[in-house]
């Protein structure tokens, strides 16, 4: 146990606990820009970030990962916080962690196996997308002036060249400090994080959210809970997926999704909203060094003393400093490889791809994306293994016995095509299909066996079935009607 301890909290201790400053810091105007978003106080974001960040590091299954407040999450209470108020928002954020922690109870997790390589392609570059569309507004409009320019240009040389003379030190840390040393030495007229909003000026405590505990809220909330638990658990598994290419380690997706859960209702007893885990903030405590759970615990930690006892310095740092860390994160998110793959890769997988970074854009909402991506992954695998299938026929030697020998994959978008394949209009004593190198998958492959056998038999041709597998007989034992009595007249009918 004590190696374990050590392993997933202390072997990266310096590491860790730079990268939980820089990302602590880039999570102040985030939080609050979320907050913005979803019409609530600045404080209900800063709060569920730290909250949420403290608790993933205990109960989430990857270690490094950054959670708390976001975007995405944000977008879908705007509705409930404008029609009902933050108290039935705090009461959804409750229902969200309960139905997260049952999805990781029955191991919903594992469904991230049937999300293909270019649905998280598509995924990662429309955040990436996503970022740096977020940090336009700081770089257009009145905010947009030569002066942001000037200061968000150094902060992209000083991430980018520091490294070349020392990676001891993060340099998204050193941009922050470098920046605002500037910013206030000169005294200069940009942006800073205190304009974002107010900072709040005491510890989060215990609140129960003041609504009526029956079947009305219920109806209420839950819409928003199941959507909110969805996005998050959507949001949060693709980001460790992310993580663990990055790092080159596994995770344990159900532990996450309950994680996320726990974490979720911790956010809610404290008065904060639902979040989930971050990409941006993610890849930023990778690449500043964080490693093991200490980053994220720390990177809470961090979080509160800077707004609670350091908002005065905090909010000197100046806007550009953080854009220019968020640029760096999108570019650094961004798969550039997968735009030189479109010619090299199959065209399905950059349809893929491409229309998972559309709808992802277009709505900011990544729950439809990444469904759009899994629908049409598996239209084009469904399409591509029904092509795989090959009938041949070989008439006796008498003339009397035609033997049709079937190969491949019998399933929905196969079952035309394994029924054109036979001549029923054929004089012919006796049919014999080998089905010995073939695989009956669902009820309509079954389906076209059976119209298969009863075409020939009304035709006065005996049928006999050869070869068929364990799995595929029991389907045909369950569902096939060929040979029950009433078959013929059945088919005759329809």
């Amino acid at each position: 146990m004590l190696s374990s301890i050590r392993q997933n909290w202390f072997s990266n201790t310096r590491g860790d606990v730079l990268s939980a400053l820089v990302v602590a810091l880039a999570l102040i105007p985030e939080a609050i820009a979320f907050s913005i978003i979803a019409g609530v106080d600045p404080k209900v974001g800063l709060y569920a970030s730290f909250c949420i960040a403290v608790i993933t590091a205990f109960a989430g299954g990857r270690p490094a990962m950054i959670s708390a407040a976001t975007g995405a999450m944000a977008l879908l209470m705007i509705t409930l916080v404008r029609e009902h108020g933050l108290e039935y928002l705090l009461a959804a954020t409750l229902l969200t962690g309960v139905l997260q922690i049952a999805f990781g109870l029955c191991k919903l997790g594992e469904l991230m196996r049937f999300v293909s390589r270019s649905v998280v392609t598509g995924f990662v570059n429309a955040l990436a997308i996503l970022i740096f569309m977020a940090q336009l507004p700081e770089l257009t409009g009145e905010h947009g002036t030569t002066l942001v320019y000037g200061m968000t240009a150094l902060g992209l040389a000083i991430i980018y060249l520091f490294p070349y003379v020392t990676k001891t030190i993060p340099s998204p840390l050193v941009c922050i400090v470098v920046l605002t040393a500037i910013a206030v030495y000169f005294g200069l007229d940009i942006r800073n994080v205190a304009d974002m909003g107010e900072l709040p000026d005491s510890l989060p405590i215990f609140l129960w959210p003041d609504v009526p505990l029956n079947i009305d809220t219920l109806v209420i909330i839950f819409p928003y809970a199941l959507a909110l638990a969805i996005v998050g658990l959507l949001e949060s598994l693709m980001t460790a997926t992310i993580v663990d290419d990055l790092t080159d380690t596994s995770s344990n997706k159900n532990r996450e999704c309950v994680g996320q859960g726990v974490a979720n209702i911790g956010s809610g007893l404290l008065g904060g909203m639902a979040g989930c885990a971050m990409i941006g903030q993610s890849v930023i405590n990778v690449k500043s060094g964080g490693r093991t759970r200490l980053s994220t615990l720390l990177a809470g930690v961090f979080l509160l003393i800077f707004i609670v006892f350091l908002s005065d310095y905090v909010g000197m740092i100046p806007m550009a400093a953080l854009v220019a860390i968020m640029i760096m994160v999108s570019i650094g998110t961004f798969s550039w490889a997968s735009v030189k793959d479109l010619q090299k890769h199959p065209k399905s997988s950059s349809v893929v791809m491409i229309a998972t970074v559309l709808v992802v854009v277009f709505t900011h909402n990544l729950a439809y994306g990444v469904l759009v991506g899994v629908l049409l992954s598996a239209l084009f695998f469904a399409n591509k293994v029904g092509q795989i299938l090959a009938i041949t026929a070989e008439l006796s030697a008498d003339g009397h016995q035609r033997t049709y020998r079937v190969v491949g994959q019998v399933f929905f978008t196969s079952a035309e095509q394994f029924i054109a394949s036979f001549d029923f209009k054929e004089a012919i004593e006796k049919v014999q299909i080998d089905v010995s190198r073939a695989h009956f998958w669902d009820i309509t492959a079954i389906s076209s066996l059976d119209k298969v056998v009863l075409k020939f038999r009304r035709e006065g041709t005996e049928v006999e079935l050869l070869g068929l597998n364990a799995a595929s007989a029991t389907l045909v034992d369950k569902f096939a009607v060929h040979n029950r009595p009433d078959a013929i007249e059945k088919l005759m009918g329809h």
